[in-house]
């Protein structure tokens, strides 16, 4: 599958990377409601846009190494750009942050299976601010491909920044691959209120992209594109035009009806090229699907699958993501393309595939630190009692909240210090309640901590949502960054009736963390008044797996070592992505932490801890009643939690698969 480089780049060293794209980087504003006009839309989800990007982000996840060459504005949309670019694994090293442009912006909707309206907002964005200065021979280098889009190629400056790199690229016996992603309206052939059009026959367009069609290894393009491209609304004649100035592989892409290649010569028929059979989807968004077929094309070109393999891995991205809300957040990861090639049969409605959405949301959701040490003080009940034991006023609890949060930054500073550069120190988290905690909530946003927040009405049996009975409308104004915590009791052996509430209401509120995109932390705890043995906590968690719920954490009082051994299996055998376990303390001593960190920690699926009233208790009842100061809070809470982080430290030392932490 190689085209006019014969030479095999990844053979040499110093290549790092598989793809480095080139060209647009955007912010999309979605509309939310389906089947209306875009001027009706009252709601947009923002994804992260613009074709190379999207293109760099499905070879991302698809297992390339992949990378950016592109513009941003020194603004915040720029840097949901850089941030959503780097958790996907992106390399942004020469992603430049342009200080006096904004990063474009596309509005857009879904009106019915046919009809897409968008709206370009790119007049002097930052995208188009690239020159020849931003691109970098050593980091092409780096590269076994370069995929330029063919929007880049409408401006003098970017074009020539192309050129540029595809010259280079050349030099560096890297491949070159072109996408043509026309787009009229960027190329000034249509009014502004026109961005869906696809198709306006322009000379000049065909006369610049075939300027550049003898420097690529791949061409890439709708029937559409491949018209503009080879200066003919014949498919065939367009085809010959670019065969006639360039030895490229050409990839057309054909929609529902998958694809067709051509490595020589264009038969007389073009139904003789190679094709590649479509699969049966429904159409939902067709906006994005060209990108994700570009990234499966290139995970099998760049690593020389044969080519009926990479056409195969085209459709499927394509046919996944054209079924789906958004671009870039619908793109496929590799163990999800997997599972869609294993499925016997078919499924027209991909997003509604429970199994399918599940392992596509585990396996592109932004990475997590692989041990957690969390100060939880999200309680309300408890600490209103406290309060009112000593006729405090309530509203002095969120003052005293304020004083857990300093505890808890100072502890982990301190104790992170102590540390120095130990390996596998767990990562600082909180749990704090919007009731008596909003100020710390809002202060602790957009710090890269890892922060839940309790969703459960108090004590409430059975289950119910503080916030009323539409928990999936009250989680639309939480921050995505927030893990939606809720507290269950549950025991296995509950009577029907109540089981069967409490469960519809977690389903309920699973369904709504899918749909706004939240992480849950599922915290079980058996009532005290029902006897309980070693696998209760056990065979709870495995009824609420059996109802479909699979959350992204689950939090735990402590368990004996034949309880573990049963539960690792258990999460193993429902979801094997699980993010893993996090173990409550339920106000016990700190020796009893102890003994149960000892026993956790041995078990891979146990993450670290999620500890409350261990910590603040007394200091509360001693605040509360006029016996401690401020600082004296702080102290005392800072001092516990630097006790327990460095016991967790060592009973992690113990597990056979971690080195000794000092």
């Amino acid at each position: 599958m190689t085209g006019p480089t014969d030479k095999r780049p990844e053979t040499r060293a110093g290549i790092d990377l598989d793809v480095v794209c080139i060209g647009r980087a955007a912010v999309d504003l979605y509309g939310e409601q389906i089947g209306g006009r875009l001027e009706d839309m009252r709601s947009f989800a923002k994804y992260v846009g613009g074709s190379p990007t999207n293109t760099a982000i499905g070879a991302a996840r698809l297992g390339l190494a992949a990378g950016l060459i592109s513009r941003v504005g020194d603004e915040h949309n720029g840097r949901f750009v850089r941030e959503t670019l780097q958790a996907e694994g992106v390399d942004v090293s020469c992603l430049r942050t342009d200080p006096t442009r904004l990063t474009a912006l596309v509005f857009l909707g879904i009106r019915d299976p046919d009809t897409f309206p968008l709206i370009f907002y790119r007049e002097r964005c930052a995208d188009m601010g690239l020159t020849v200065d931003d691109i970098d021979a050593a980091y092409l280098a780096r590269a076994r491909a370069v995929v330029i889009s063919g929007t880049h190629l409408s401006h003098p400056d970017t074009r020539a920044a192309c050129i540029k790199a595809m010259q280079l690229a050349r030099s560096l016996g890297r491949r070159v691959a072109l996408d043509i992603d026309y787009r009229p309206v960027l190329w000034g052939l249509t009014s502004p209120g026109l961005g869906e059009q696809r198709f306006v026959s322009s000379a000049r367009v065909t006369e610049q992209l075939q300027a550049v069609l003898a420097d690529c290894d791949l061409v890439v393009g709708t029937e559409e594109e491949i018209h503009i491209a080879g200066g003919s609304t014949d498919s065939r004649s367009a085809l010959q035009s670019i065969r006639d100035v360039s030895p490229a592989l050409i990839v057309m892409k054909r929609g529902p009806m998958g694809c067709v290649a051509f490595q020589g010569p264009i038969p007389a028929d073009i139904e003789h090229g190679e094709k590649g059979p479509g699969f049966p989807v429904e159409v939902f968004n067709v906006l994005g699907a060209g990108d994700a077929f570009m990234a499966g094309l290139l995970r099998g070109w760049v690593r020389d699958e044969p080519l009926a393999q990479a056409l195969r891995y085209a459709n499927a991205c394509g046919a996944i993501v054209v079924s789906r809300h958004g671009c870039a957040p619908a793109m496929p990861s590799w163990p999800e393309l997997q599972l869609f090639f294993a499925r016997k049969q078919a499924i027209r409605r991909l997003r509604e595939d429970d199994e399918l959405e599940h392992v596509h949301r585990a396996t592109t959701r932004r990475p997590t630190p692989d041990a957690l040490a969390v100060l939880a003080f999200d309680h309300r009940s408890q600490l209103e009692e406290c309060a009112g034991r000593h006729g405090a006023d309530l509203a002095r609890i969120a003052h005293f909240k304020s004083l857990v949060a300093r505890a808890a930054e100072d502890g982990y500073a301190a104790e992170r210090a102590r540390h120095g550069s130990a390996p596998a120190f767990p990562a600082p988290g909180m749990i704090v309640d919007a009731r008596y905690g909003t100020p710390i909530l809002h202060r602790l946003a957009g710090r890269g901590l890892w922060l839940a927040r309790p969703v459960e009405a108090p004590g409430s049996r059975p289950l119910s949502f503080e916030a009323g009975g539409n928990v999936g409308l009250d989680l639309t104004d939480w921050p995505s960054e927030q893990v939606v915590k809720c507290l269950v009791f549950h025991h296995p052996d509950d009577d029907p009736g109540l089981a069967t509430l409490q469960l519809e209401r977690v389903q309920t509120l699973y369904r709504a963390c899918r749909r706004t995109g939240h992480e849950l932390l599922l915290e079980v705890i058996a009532p005290r008044e029902m006897a309980q043995d070693e696998q209760t906590v056990v065979r709870a968690v495995a009824q609420l797996y059996a109802t479909g719920v699979k959350p992204e954490w689950w939090k735990l009082p402590p368990l004996s070592a034949a309880a573990w051994d049963a539960l690792a299996p258990c999460i193993a055998a429902h979801d094997p992505w699980c993010r893993g376990v996090l173990l409550l303390g339920l106000e016990a001593s700190e020796e009893e932490l102890s003994d149960a960190f000892g026993t956790a920690a041995r078990q891979p699926i146990c993450k670290g801890f999620a500890v409350g009233r261990t910590l603040f208790s007394a200091a509360a009842e001693a605040w509360f009643e006029g016996r401690l100061d401020d600082a004296g809070v702080v102290a005392s809470v800072a001092a516990r939690y630097q006790r327990l982080i460095r016991m967790w430290q060592q009973a992690r030392a113990l597990r056979p698969d971690r080195r000794t932490v000092p």
